[in-house]
């Protein structure tokens, strides 16, 4: 499996339009329309890669078959980390491209900023998601109780992490 993460490209930018007004594309994560031009000024001021918030590609063999984020956060003064987020075209849901990405993501993060922790969310009842991350090296760290509204309702989330000493998992294929 030839998995790499890289910037977004101008023709790429269907994705983020699809997750914007799609709500049957990511059901698990929408939360209602979306300013997709806002999408378009970012990438053209910043190509949407900046210290603080990221979008990359997740590529497979040359196509983009999903993004990942990051985003600074933090604990107090001196608690910095980044929480990392994942979407993927349907088609290529459960094929082990998901927890790859996020350990790719989780590597560049520790490689690049000076944090001691890697943070990812997700819903209760995302199954897959929850076995990803286990999968890329994250520890469940506890549910976080009406964390997100979405539907109408507030709902609990299942934090994960990674500090950087935990062990890095094995990508083979």
């Amino acid at each position: 499996m030839n998995i790499k993460l890289r910037p977004f490209r101008a023709d790429e930018l269907d994705i983020l339009r699809e997750i914007a007004e799609d709500p049957d594309f990511a059901p698990l994560t929408w939360a209602g329309f979306r300013n997709y031009a806002k999408v378009i000024r970012e990438h053209g001021e910043s190509g949407l890669v900046s210290d603080d918030l990221a979008r990359l590609v997740v590529d497979e063999g040359g196509a983009a078959v999903g993004f990942v984020s990051y985003r600074s956060g933090g604990y107090g003064a001196r608690g910095d980390h980044y929480e990392i987020g994942i979407v993927l075209r349907p088609e290529h849901r459960g094929r082990g491209i998901g927890w790859r990405a996020q350990a790719l993501l989780t590597a560049y993060v520790f490689a690049h900023f000076p944090v001691q922790r890697v943070q990812a969310g997700t819903q209760v009842e995302n199954t897959a998601e929850r076995r990803a991350l286990l999968k890329a090296g994250f520890q469940e760290e506890g549910v976080v109780r009406a964390a997100e509204f979405r539907a109408g309702q507030w709902r609990d989330c299942v934090l994960f992490s990674r500090l950087r000493d935990d062990p890095y998992p094995e990508l083979g294929d």
